[in-house]
């Protein structure tokens, strides 16, 4: 059907079929007054402030839910629209605050706007006034209800964009207002503190904590940049005023569309917390003292310098971090390679994703999520494993909600009811370490039922016979005895990922952190290729970054095997072109990893460190021999923003600059590359990761010359086959997506149309191995780590944020019901979890989120550290530890107070 032929105030203007009145004016540049209307929201025609007067009509007709017709004639500032218009302010204002000069919002009230377009003064209908008092109970914002106009916004961003109905209207008439069901506090309530009902609230209704007082709006600047919690690179707005940080609000971007989670939005204030590294330190007399730059940087060259000479290159060993940019990562490898001599350089994606790499390297030859974020919405299937998307990739999850109300399946493989789990069509709840057997039970059905792609497996696979004999062996029967999944629930899973198509994947840590990692992606990998779900819209493989710039880390090549652009250290005729860029001979053999480092360490064969943005002292597994590796060093220097557990060993420590307070990249989980844009000056002395690698590098012999992070974006592009169309001036708002060859290449969203980097799609067989330490009399049920939703991480900035330790101030260990009845825990009560390696103290959590016989307990936390108990246990190709399962047993603590948890 062709458009439509309208004319609004003589302008003649075509619109598409099924527009609304308010849409065709927008898209020809007429702007129409509105309260309730919102472009992420559905219309209700609420507020009556975008009516319009249409030829031939009876009444006045609110734009917004009439639709265009051919011929329509449309006025939308007629005197009787304006009468209207002015009449319906007045009557909004009868019952709201007259507090404009005092108010917060003033300067972006949309109330207080349109008063001042159509000249209302004050209400011509004065009355009785709601007097409610401000709710201010939760940290994070202020409910004022006088000022609310009912407009709804906030009820459908909750309902439909984030899926949680925290609100609605209640009572009736006069006493109409907003709130939660049985008028309970909002943290009684299913609201995760998101803070996008505020953004949207138009007025002074809904107001973040950390604005008031802070300055109006014009007082205020705005500066766009990317979230730097986790990884699906949220676009957001910085809001400072004379060099201080005062909130932040969401920016529309194409990964988040305008939306943030809590941390994003009211998680930032560490950016002023008084505990910034402002100065350099040095070790003297057994503690840190302030110093020079000019002091700390010559130590800290004299101490790399020092093992290196004295004890050869293997001595060395550097920590890059995701937390850094781009450009910075690439820097830190080079100083490690071309300065050091040696490829001991990893970082966090070890601990996270290294087993992604590995397997999706050797299954596809490209180990990157396949698919961008907004392709969920064009999946008829989602299957969600090893994840718990709404409280680590909150706005990830809320979109994957999204979709499945909309009419997606939804399947959640996952030991724990995580949020995704109790509105799924299907939870696989099987055992912690299972996972292999589980996804080679879907197989299983797939191949028996005949329900793969048997065209794109002939014609873009290879490995199908062997794979198919080796799946043999996981019938459904046997897959549910090692699993606990039942198998008729088995069945249907299959059935529903191999018939809706397409189908997409969604993983995380709860796959990667195993000594079987490489072995769960291979079989994701696997079951993707089976279903032909590669390469096309809306499927996809689609591993979940849990930092913001893990992705870009890898690519820069802080990896100990791979140089920047996953070129292998060991073959000739990548390193040769390294070598000749560089002017440098670079080390052959592939470098330790972050574990293989500090148990070199422990063994005194690793004399010094250089530990950039990392925290491996609550990282790391199994802490108490993290810790001892670390004190063995003869020289350890600690480049971050805080003093963080691993800082306060160290003999000299490097203050740097927030994401806040420099210039860069990131690459996010979708393989898109961002700005990130400075707003703020580093407090003190600090500063940016980038001047300190150069200053570090040109103590120890190096004559780089980099103008800023933008040339050394441009080295990058010259040595990187998937960012060589990548420069600064070409991202803009939205970014770039690699690979991107050449510097008028759009970027590629999709990975894999037409064929895999390794040519055709490998399928490999992989068999069911149990976890390396398993439940036993001494250590009966199994322990199993994570993130929740309002910390992040170690905790080194979360934890310095006012509202996120506020709402949740400490670490809870989730038992069974059943388990807490039998060993007579209380929810609240204090707990000793212990295991092989060490015991902590900490309060229990009774819920059934976790099956009988599982513990859970988040990382973030030092004064209950979960990688006290951790198993060091390593998958053999990947070199990750097994941070999701290992023997433990549970007891009550001894006395009514908490302690430091300690290492055996």
């Amino acid at each position: 059907m062709g458009s439509l032929k309208l004319q609004i105030n003589g302008l003649q203007v075509l619109a598409r079929p099924g527009a609304t009145v308010f849409q065709a004016a927008e898209e020809a540049g007429i702007a129409i007054p509105h309260l309730c209307h919102h472009p992420l929201l559905s219309d209700i025609g609420a507020c009556r402030l975008c009516l319009v007067e249409v030829k031939n009509a009876r009444t006045l007709l609110a734009s917004c839910v009439t639709p265009v017709q051919d011929g329509m004639v449309v006025e939308t500032e007629s005197p009787r629209v304006v009468r209207a218009r002015r009449t319906v302010i007045s009557l909004l204002l009868a019952n709201h605050p007259e507090d404009c000069l005092t108010c917060q919002k003033a300067g972006e009230c949309e109330l207080q706007r349109y008063a001042y377009q159509y000249g209302v003064e004050r209400t011509t209908y004065p009355g009785e006034r709601k007097d409610y008092p401000p709710d201010d109970s939760n940290p994070f914002f202020i409910r004022d209800h006088r000022k609310c106009i009912l407009c709804g916004r906030c009820i459908r961003m909750c309902a439909e964009r984030q899926g949680r109905s925290a609100v609605d209207f209640a009572f009736r008439g006069f006493a109409t207002r907003v709130t939660t069901a049985f008028d309970v506090p909002l943290e009684e309530s299913p609201c995760l503190f998101c803070g996008n009902c505020a953004a949207v609230c138009p007025v002074g209704a809904l107001m973040p904590r950390a604005f008031v007082g802070k300055g109006r709006a014009w007082e205020q600047t705005r500066v766009r940049t990317i979230c730097p919690y986790c990884g699906v690179g949220c676009s957001l707005y910085l809001h400072v005023r004379d060099n201080r940080f005062i909130g932040a609000s969401p920016a529309p971007g194409p990964a988040n569309e305008g939306l943030l989670c809590v941390k994003g939005r009211f998680g930032l204030d560490f950016l002023s917390s008084p505990d910034r590294l402002t100065q350099p330190l040095l070790r003297k007399d057994g503690g840190l003292v302030p110093a020079s730059w000019e002091e700390a940087l010559e130590a800290a060259a004299r101490g790399l310098k020092e093992a290196r000479d004295r004890h050869g290159p293997q001595a060395v060993g550097v920590l890059s971090s995701a937390k850094c940019t781009n450009e910075e990562n690439y820097l830190i490898q080079k100083l490690a390679r071309a300065a050091l001599g040696t490829n001991n350089v990893d970082h966090c994606a070890r601990l996270c994703h290294a087993s992604t790499l590995a397997g999706l390297m050797m299954a596809f030859g490209s180990a990157a999520m396949t698919n961008p974020i907004a392709d969920i919405d064009r999946s008829q299937a989602l299957l969600v494993i090893g994840s718990n998307a709404v409280e680590a990739h909150p706005v990830i999850g809320a979109r994957i909600g999204r979709a499945h109300r909309r009419g997606a399946a939804l399947l959640v493989a996952d030991p724990r009811r995580v949020e995704l789990a109790l509105c799924a069509d299907i939870h696989l709840q099987h055992r912690p370490g299972t996972d292999v057997a589980l996804l080679n039970g879907l197989a299983h059905v797939l191949v028996e039922e005949g329900l793969y792609d048997a065209a794109f497996v002939e014609g873009r696979t290879e490995g199908f016979a062997e794979l198919a004999r080796v799946l043999e062996a996981y019938p459904p029967r046997r897959v549910e005895e090692i699993t606990g999944v039942p198998a008729e629930l088995l069945v249907r899973a299959a059935r529903v990922y191999g018939t809706r198509r397409p189908g997409a994947i969604f993983f995380a840590m709860g796959i990667t952190q195993h000594t079987t990692g490489t072995d769960n992606v291979l079989a994701i990998a696997n079951l993707a290729m089976l279903a032909g779900n590669l390469g096309c819209d809306g499927g996809g493989v689609n591993p979940l970054r849990g930092q913001n710039n893990v992705q870009g880390a890898c690519d820069a090549g802080a990896l100990p095997a791979y140089l920047p652009g996953y070129q292998r250290v060991d073959d000739p005729e990548a390193r040769g072109r390294f070598e000749r860029a560089w002017g440098v001979r670079l080390p052959a053999e592939p470098g330790l990893t972050v574990v293989e480092m500090m148990e070199a360490a422990r063994r005194g064969e690793l004399k010094a460190m250089y530990i950039v943005g990392e925290n491996p002292m609550l990282s790391d597994p199994d802490l108490g021999h993290v810790e001892e590796a670390l004190k063995r060093l003869d020289f350890l220097a600690v480049q971050d923003i805080f003093l963080t557990e691993t800082a306060k060993l160290a003999d000299v420590v490097l203050p740097a600059a927030s994401f806040a307070e420099r210039e860069g990249t990131f690459t996010s989980t979708e393989r898109r590359i961002q700005l990130l844009r400075r707003a703020l000056q580093p407090p003190g002395r600090s500063r940016p990761d980038l001047e300190i690698v150069l200053e570090l590098a040109s103590r120890l012999g190096q004559g780089w010359q980099y103008r800023g992070p933008a040339a050394v974006m441009e080295e990058m592009a010259g040595l990187m086959p998937t960012y060589g169309g990548v420069s600064h001036g070409r991202l803009g708002e939205d970014g770039l997506v690699w690979p991107c060859p050449s510097p008028d290449h759009p970027g590629t969203p999709v990975l894999h149309r037409e064929r895999f980097p390794r040519g055709r799609g490998r399928l490999i067989p992989v068999e069911y191995r149990r976890p390396a330490e398993v439940p036993d009399a001494q250590y009966p049920m199994v322990l199993t780590t994570g993130r929740i939703l309002y910390h992040y991480h170690t905790g080194s900035m979360s934890r310095r944020s006012h509202g996120l330790s506020a709402h949740r101030p400490e670490a809870r260990v989730e038992i069974h019901p059943e388990d807490a009845a039998r060993l007579k825990v209380e929810d609240g009560d204090w707990v000793e979890v212990s295991t092989r390696r060490g015991r902590v103290r900490v309060r229990a959590e009774v819920t059934d989120r976790t099956a009988r016989g599982v513990l859970f307990l988040p990382f973030h936390f030092a004064e209950a550290a979960a990688n006290l108990l951790t198993n060091p246990a390593l998958d053999p190709v990947a070199r990750i530890p097994e941070f999701k399962v290992c023997a433990a047993r549970v007891a009550r603590a001894a006395q009514a107070e908490g302690g430091e948890g300690r290492a055996r």
